[in-house]
């Protein structure tokens, strides 16, 4: 098999970043992570902390290292998490075998984050912790999703916020952007419309991991240097 074939079915992103980028990344992931180590370990101190720990730090790869992907923005990050942890503790509380709560709780929490528009895979290491984290995190009932769960994702969010604002290439959330990004000129009429896009992504009946504003800023792209990007 050629090598780019074997790339393409292996799925080996093709795309290279600065060493600037991934250092940004890295900083500010391990900066969240030993946040959110004080923050879960203060609510349970009886070993709990470095279950949930481990979805955290899945969160913390995206909202750092790609802050400008649809699972990485604010709504999948807060619903997600706070929505499967709801799921996960009701299905601990309901179902009586572990194995079994544990894989309605992440196929739950799959179908709810798909339902309400915040796919974050995180949340289904959420969920997961609720049912298999422990008597620490059984013990806390309820509560366990506004805090740790949802105070986590909040600080999570407000970190990546405050450290991406500090490096004009990074927007996050998505919505944002720095003065020196906006449009000077109106957009080119002949770039689809915000419901053909719509259309286009939903006819592929898949879930697509790309924002609608990047989507466009790559077809300007083309267009205004077409056979010159490298």
């Amino acid at each position: 098999m050629p090598i780019p074939k074997l790339r393409q079915w292996l799925g080996i992103e093709l795309i290279e970043v600065s060493i600037t980028e991934k250092a940004v990344s890295a900083f500010g992931g391990g900066l969240a992570i030993l946040t959110l180590i004080a923050i879960s370990t203060y609510a349970l101190p009886a070993g709990g902390a470095a279950a949930l720990i481990t979805s955290m730090g899945a969160s913390a790869v995206l909202l750092f290292g790609v802050p400008h992907g649809q699972l990485s923005q604010p709504w999948p990050v807060i619903a997600g998490h706070g929505i499967s942890a709801l799921i996960g503790v009701t299905c601990a509380q309901c179902i009586p075998h572990p194995a079994i709560a544990a894989a309605c709780a992440v196929g739950l929490a799959i179908g709810a984050m798909q339902q309400l528009k915040c796919i974050h895979p995180p949340g289904g290491a959420t969920a997961f912790t609720a049912v298999m984290g422990g008597s620490a995190i059984h013990q806390l009932g309820f509560s366990f999703v506004l805090f740790p769960v949802l105070t986590n994702a909040l600080v999570m969010v407000l970190l990546a916020v405050l450290i991406n604002y500090a490096f004009h290439w990074r927007r996050y959330p998505n919505a944002f952007h720095h003065p020196a990004q906006k449009p000077s000129a109106p957009q080119d009429e002949s770039l689809p419309t915000h419901e053909e896009i719509i259309a286009a992504i939903r006819s592929l009946d898949s879930f697509v991991d790309i924002s609608e504003d990047d989507l466009l800023r790559l077809l300007e792209l083309l267009k205004s240097h077409p056979g010159k990007i490298r």
